[in-house]
């Protein structure tokens, strides 16, 4: 496959004189009802509103033409059918299939890549097994009594997804199961999550693909010795999800594991057993299910050629328009439901590690921007925090509203006429308004100079399903992205230089005795630091 690099595809140009005289948002009759209604879509039970976007019919168009030109949903297609997408062409690198999607292509009888798709409904068959020896107490701890917790340990991609949804998802938690992480290698962050724990009723599920990731194995230690110190065997209580033949792959030291393949990039892997054997452990084998079909269905929805009409390629042009062409160099993705607290976070990692490059896919430099940097906390708390700089600061930050027309609970009440749930939707509503149209005023401390873009994603109710297809939106809004600026989303050797220099201090830090061996120079910067930082002992 041929790729085109961003600004030699012709819509760019037109798209660049396009967003001189972009369209402005601001004052009254902006906004008309054929403008609210005609700029819609909707996908698996979601509705965006992009009325309120700073484009028009022309600019619509030009973003079609931009996303045919570079080949967007045949690069999609590709991808899901199993080609080598995750390669620098010419340059060393990880060449392999990105194949997430085929871990939720499971519903249909012609999987679009058949052999990564057989092997995630052998995962799914031992992970459907396992649940159910829990559920009979085929498996229990020592004194015959079921397990009631699970914490995760990993980082990253093996914690920020299934982190996510575990919050997200608190509404449809089994009776009796609970879920904790430990992410971080500061050792606060496992003392806090161990303190309050039944350990003789707690299962440890340890996630690493190379099985070498040392904060996880750390980690992991300090769990084994807290079990031992409970007078517990760690391998009756411990999980492993890693790659084939890892160094964790090891039935002796783990109580059941499942695998992850390298097809399946960390951060894209929440629909692997990375997210599958806690979020199964606290929702059961077929509410998990019900997430992975929301995926799937978002990932068929994505294969749609019309920009109009295909959601996650709709969203993705749209932050392109306003990244590339209105030059804006963040986007706030701002949940108005508290379930998606974590939601947020797990995108940082999901866009940023995967868009923020700066060589194309055959390693020369872009002459572009890629990933936008990417926010948010949940309103309404935003509203009463960082607010004010969306509506009235420097920065324009574009806005992706997400919101539903129903709670989880379905525990409510009215006051002075409206829900808690009617408000906090009205709230969504006046913000992408009042962001859109600003207001006059004359004192300039009370104007509102509006024409600031935002769009409008609407569902029924956060569901399991639902969680999935918001899942799968902005994993292929992600992908779309990166293609079209012709770089690999799916590397992160980004993160490695840090890995590196953090090994060659922690040599230093090893005493003698213990087989360190001091390798620099006694002015090196990582000597200086250590001793400036007063780290040394």
């Amino acid at each position: 496959m041929e790729y085109k690099d961003f600004v030699d595809l012709q819509a760019v140009q037109r798209l660049q004189q396009l967003a001189q005289k972009s369209y402005n948002l601001a004052g009254s009759g902006t906004l008309p009802p054929e403008r609210i209604s005609g700029y819609s879509t909707s996908a698996c039970g979601f509705d965006l509103l992009y009325s309120t976007q700073r484009i028009d019919d022309q600019v619509l168009d030009e973003l079609q033409n931009l996303a045919d030109e570079a080949g967007l949903v045949k690069q999609f297609q590709a991808m899901k059918s199993g080609a080598v997408m995750n390669r620098i062409i010419g340059h060393d690198s990880e060449n392999r299939q990105v194949l997430h999607t085929a871990c939720r292509d499971i519903f249909t009888d012609n999987p679009l890549a058949p052999e990564a798709t057989s092997q995630a409904r052998e995962q799914m068959a031992r992970l459907q097994t396992f649940l159910a020896d829990l559920d009979s107490s085929v498996v229990t701890n020592d004194k015959g009594e079921p397990f009631t917790t699970m914490v995760q340990v990993g980082i990253g991609g093996s914690d920020l997804g299934p982190r996510a949804l575990y919050v997200a998802l608190q509404r449809y938690h089994l009776p009796g199961r609970s879920a904790r992480f430990i992410a971080n290698v500061d050792p606060d962050d496992a003392a806090a999550v161990l303190a309050d724990l039944d350990l003789s009723r707690t299962l440890i599920n340890v996630v690493s693909k190379s099985g070498t990731t040392l904060e996880t194995l750390t980690n992991e230690q300090l769990v084994r010795q807290a079990l031992a110190a409970a007078g517990l065997n760690p391998a009756r209580h411990m999980i492993a999800v890693t790659g084939a033949g890892s160094p964790m792959d090891d039935p002796e030291k783990y109580l059941a594991s499942f695998h992850m393949y390298d097809y399946i990039g960390g951060r894209y892997s929440a629909t692997s057993m990375v997210g599958g054997v806690t979020l199964g452990f606290v929702l059961g084998y077929d509410t998990f299910k019900e997430v992975l079909r929301g995926a799937h269905e978002m990932d068929v929805a994505a294969d749609t050629g019309s920009i109009r009409e295909n959601l996650p390629l709709l969203m993705a042009m749209l932050g392109i328009w306003n990244h590339n062409f209105l030059g804006c160099a963040t986007v706030a993705v701002l949940p108005y439901s508290q379930a998606l607290l974590r939601f947020p976070a797990h995108l940082q990692q999901c866009d940023m590690e995967s868009n923020g490059k700066q060589v194309t896919r055959y390693g020369v430099p872009v002459r572009w921007q890629t990933g936008p940097v990417v926010w948010g906390e949940p309103g309404t708390n935003g509203q009463h925090a960082f607010y004010q700089l969306l509506h009235q600061g420097t920065e324009i930050v574009p806005v992706e509203f997400i919101g539903f027309r129903n709670s989880q609970y379905e525990a409510d009440i009215k006051i002075k006429g409206t829900t808690s749930q009617q408000k906090l939707m009205a709230n969504m509503l006046a913000q992408s308004l009042a962001m859109a149209q600003g207001r006059d005023h004359e004192n300039p401390n009370k104007k509102f100079s509006g024409n600031r873009p935002s769009s409008l994603l609407i569902g029924e109710r956060l569901t399991p399903y639902a969680m999935g297809a918001l899942l799968g939106l902005y994993e292929n809004r992600i992908a779309f992205q990166g293609f079209c600026w012709n770089i690999n989303s799916f590397d992160q050797e980004g993160v490695q230089l840090g890995k590196i220099l953090a090994d060659r201090i922690l040599a230093e830090l090893v005493p003698e005795k213990d087989g360190g061996r001091k390798k620099l120079a006694p002015d090196a910067p990582e000597i200086s630091l250590l001793r400036a930082a007063g780290c040394n002992e």
